[in-house]
């Protein structure tokens, strides 16, 4: 399932979508700094290619982003209200605290995923 070759490889481990060898951010992950957190490397280091292609490239990522965000927010308003028993207004604040603690993850996974749609891997860019 995470074999080298398939999308939720490159998604998973943070790797180029085109040849799974190349890192896709500069940084690992900070919670406390999110400029940091989302710095792309221009070029992959493997295959050469080039990870923003045009201009605005990932505000695409920004419905992604949308899409995990109502997952997570209802995911932590049922275990909240539903298994734990919390009042309505403890569970909202579950929500935004879920929500503030993923925040960086989110970001990320959003852009991974976006540019997986449009990069598939190739066998000939991988290292030997």
């Amino acid at each position: 399932m995470f074999k080298k070759g398939t999308k939720l490889y490159s998604i998973a481990n943070n790797k180029c979508p085109r040849c799974h060898d190349g890192e896709f951010f500069k940084e690992r992950i900070s919670l406390f700094n999110f400029e940091k957190t989302l710095r792309l490397h221009e070029n992959c280091s493997n295959c050469d290619l080039k990870y923003v292609m045009e201009p605005s490239f990932f505000y695409g990522a920004m419905y992604i982003n949308y899409g995990i965000t109502v997952a997570l927010s209802i995911a932590a308003f049922i275990i909240s209200k539903v298994f734990i028993g919390l009042t309505l207004f403890q569970s909202f604040l579950s929500i935004i605290g879920v929500l503030i603690v993923f925040t960086p993850i989110n970001l990320r996974l959003a852009r991974l995923l976006w540019i997986s749609f449009f990069v598939s891997y190739d066998k000939k860019y991988a290292k030997k």
